[in-house]
């Protein structure tokens, strides 16, 4: 019996750089294997990116991190590096399938114990539109996205369009932070990841909101933002303020911002009890779903800890362990 599902962990194919190169030979992203291949690099052409280790590509390796941290299953994505936005759209389409058919293989070492999210090139929306399908009907689960393509952000009519046709054909959607704001002040400390991670993922969410979008977005979508929703659950009080005393802010958005919550859902990688409760509070106990953002620094070192250890009545505890991801994605007990 499944008791536990991580709906938020990343990997990245053993792709050397000569298969790299058919997305772009300069800056495409690829892996840079160190020594006897237990670590290494991911490059992006000549510069390194991130160091990483092999619960990254191997599959027999993540099967065993999983037993130890008793995740029955693991629903694995991009890492977002590999996104491949800022290429040209039939390439990136092309890197994209690729992408994805490697995640299925990575899968099918452990088919019931490994699914996938599929990656699309956004910049596209019809050729997002068709690998979204085509994916979904080789065995992904759904897709994840990107919170942005360039300039423009979820509210932008081609992303409101994609995430009508997923709603469409019934693929869940979800939403990670990337390419994070930054003019060059948050140069140390990982602060990028600290402070303009969390703020571009409250960022999706309010422009979806405030914009009108989830008015012409049918209420069919299964929308997933990644960890915990940024910082969206702490300013929710200061978002609303500003609804019920600024025309501008209300100007597009014809309910109160906090109304919106039952619109999308949120992964648990706040890594707080106090922070867990309170996105708890604010999402409602149906709308969270186990993440740990693994195999990075950064994600739940121990999977699931925080919901376990968090002083929350069993059956919320469950229903955030395994039962509403299993609701989310449609999965079967």
């Amino acid at each position: 019996m499944i008791q536990k599902i991580d709906m938020h962990a990343h990997f990245f194919p053993p792709i050397t750089r000569q298969e790299a190169a058919a997305l772009d030979p300069v800056n495409a992203p690829w892996l840079r294997p160190d020594g006897d291949g237990s670590t290494g690099q991911i490059m992006a052409g000549d510069r390194p990116f991130r160091p990483v280790d092999a619960t990254l590509w191997d599959p027999a390796l993540r099967i065993e991190q999983m037993d130890r941290h008793g995740v029955d299953l693991q629903i694995l994505c991009a890492t977002p590096i590999m996104f491949g936005y800022t290429y040209p759209a039939q390439a990136a389409a092309d890197w994209a399938a690729r992408m994805n058919d490697l995640a299925l293989e990575h899968c099918a070492h452990a088919p019931t114990r490994l699914k996938a999210l599929a990656q699309v090139p956004l910049q596209d929306l019809d050729l997002a539109c068709k690998e979204a399908t085509r994916a979904r009907a080789a065995g992904h689960l759904g897709v994840q996205i990107g919170n942005h393509v360039g300039p423009r952000d979820l509210d932008d009519d081609t992303l409101v369009q994609f995430l009508i046709h997923c709603a469409h054909d019934n693929i869940p959607v979800l939403v990670h932070p990337w390419d994070m704001m930054t003019d060059g002040r948050m140069k140390k400390w990982m602060l990028p990841w600290l402070v303009a991670m969390p703020a571009e993922t409250q960022l999706g969410i309010l422009s979806l909101i405030l914009s009108g979008a989830f008015e012409r977005i049918p209420r069919s979508l299964k929308l997933c933002f990644a960890h915990g929703g940024g910082s969206f659950a702490f300013l929710l009080g200061r978002v609303d303020n500003a609804w019920r005393h600024r025309d501008i802010v209300r100007e597009d958005c014809p309910q109160l911002p906090s109304s919106y919550t039952d619109r999308f859902y949120t992964d648990s990688a706040v890594f707080d009890p106090h922070a867990l409760r309170l996105l708890i509070d604010v999402m409602g106990e149906d709308r969270v779903l186990l993440g740990s953002d693994y195999p990075y620094p950064l994600g739940e070192q121990e999977v699931g800890r925080l919901v376990t250890h968090a002083e929350l009545v069993p059956g919320v505890q469950q229903k955030i362990l395994f039962r509403n991801t299993m609701t989310f994605f449609g999965l079967n007990a």
